[in-house]
């Protein structure tokens, strides 16, 4: 395949990204196989009956959320994502705490799920006989992972969004799969005590929101592909919106599917530690339980891939404004990918999770710890989006009531699901978590605070860039 072609003013390969292309960066970023593997029982532990119904809240939320970020996706493209989104809205202090934000959140997405896919494939290497107890197993595969990921998002967009789209698609596939065979099995399709009021209880699946909201985190990653993205004034839009939808479905699906095949068997779901395995064993087709293992080690690696290639986009766009060195700046001459950028973010994803499995951190606590330090970073920018949306579209003269009633609702859903995770506070360790999030906002203030202290240009580098951006797909708009 060869990766040469026209390249963008931003000096990354222009145009090449089909649609199914673009939403499989959203997609994956998702990793749809994580939920029903890992987070369905525990959402089912506080909503129970409810769990596909605090799915389809949840859907609708980031929906919202998703239409506001869509008030600048569909007037302008770029690889500076929800971070350039957010400065055009509400200014530069703004703008720069949504980058620094987001660069942690998928970082530390990254982090997490190769953390996850490192102890899926720890179990298949227990079938076949290969164990260990010290931790230098899954530090050898998280290396691994971390230099397929980096060698991927160096070497070509396309090459990325493929295999994603693949990799995506087949771990969807199985588990579906396994789901008609339960339901099959249990012979019916309409489980009354998850459709009857009730049998639900109402504030457990309030509280089941907050945690089914943590399934979506990284769906708006389509936008960091604004220059790669073939007509970005629409696929990106789309992406954005039908992600959310489709993984929302499967959620809702996955959820239902498994609530139904646990009930009668002596473990609940809650209990389980690996849900689908144990419905597989339950429906004699044990053969399923390790399809479902090696599905869940593709997405999270697919999950991964595209938080090396988002996370990249944005160190790459701030590196261009002067936040960070030049050389984040830089793309590569014959393949067109910010690989300086790709090469720093996959050094990270690999440091950290090494450090705490040398000091000895299971691969689950890697996971839980930093999924949920990332969580935080999301939560924060998607609230800032939807309060700058119709500041921005207030100053181009195109703000209208339904524009404001969105960007309320998503800014109330957004608040209270913040609000949910700090109070009351959780038990130790995460009990720090909120701390450390805000130790990483101050550091990334006083950051900035000596940027335009000692490099003024910064705010005018940023907008020009900004500026630039607008005229390109709109140049009306620069005039109002």
């Amino acid at each position: 395949m060869s990766i040469t072609s026209e390249k963008s003013d931003y000096g990354l390969k222009a145009k090449c990204l089909s649609f199914p292309e673009t939403l499989s960066q959203s997609v994956a970023n998702i990793s749809p196989t994580l939920t029903p593997v890992v987070i369905v029982p525990v959402v089912f532990a506080t909503a129970g009956n409810g769990t596909w119904l605090a799915y389809l809240f949840a859907t609708v939320s980031l929906v919202l959320v998703g239409m506001n970020i869509n008030q600048f996706a569909k007037r302008s493209a770029s690889p500076g994502s929800l971070y350039s989104f957010i400065t055009r809205g509400l200014g530069l202090n703004a703008g720069f705490m949504a980058g620094w934000c987001l660069i942690l959140a998928y970082l530390f997405t990254g982090m997490a799920v190769l953390a996850g896919s490192v102890n899926y494939g720890v179990i298949l290497l227990g079938m076949m006989g290969i164990t260990t107890k010290s931790f230098l197993l899954p530090l050898l595969l998280f290396a691994i992972g971390c230099v397929a990921a980096w060698f991927i998002a160096y070497r070509d967009i396309q090459l990325s969004t493929r295999l994603m789209l693949v990799l995506e698609a087949v771990s969807m596939l199985i588990i579906l799969v396994l789901g008609v065979i339960i339901m099959t099995q249990k012979g019916v399709l309409i489980d009354a005590p998850q459709w009857q009021p009730s049998q639900m209880n109402f504030s457990g699946i309030k509280a089941g929101l907050v945690l089914a909201i943590f399934s979506y985190v990284g769906y708006e990653s389509a936008t960091t592909l604004g220059d790669e993205a073939k007509n970005p004034l629409k696929a990106i839009p789309r992406s954005v919106i039908l992600s959310a939808i489709i993984s929302g479905a499967f959620f809702m699906l996955t959820a239902y599917v498994a609530v139904l095949g646990f009930r009668g068997l002596k473990a609940t779901l809650d209990q389980s530690t690996a849900p689908f395995n144990d419905l597989a064993d339950a429906a004699g087709v044990h053969f399923f339980g390790v399809l479902i293992s090696i599905t869940a080690v593709i997405s999270m690696f697919a999950c991964t891939l595209a938080s090396l290639n988002a996370g990249s986009r944005i160190l790459f766009s701030m590196g261009r404004h002067g936040i960070f060195h030049s050389h984040m700046a830089k793309t590569h001459s014959s393949n067109a990918t910010p690989h300086m950028a790709a090469t720093l973010a996959a050094l990270v994803i690999f440091v950290l999770p090494a450090i705490m499995l040398f000091g000895g951190y299971g691969i689950l606590d890697v996971f839980n710890d930093l999924s949920t330090i990332a969580t935080y970073g999301f939560l924060i920018v998607y609230a800032m989006v939807s309060i700058a949306a119709p500041v921005y579209l207030k100053h181009i003269g195109k703000l209208s009531i339904p524009s404001v009633a969105i960007s309320l609702a998503a800014v109330c859903l957004m608040g209270f699901t913040i609000y949910s995770t700090v109070y009351p506070l959780p038990a130790a360790p995460m009990t720090y978590f909120p701390f450390y999030f805000l130790a990483y906002l101050v550091v990334g203030a006083c950051w900035y605070l000596y940027l335009r202290l000692k490099s003024p240009a910064v705010a005018n580098e940023i907008k020009s860039d900004l500026e630039y951006v607008t005229n390109k797909f709109h140049p009306d708009l620069t005039s109002n």
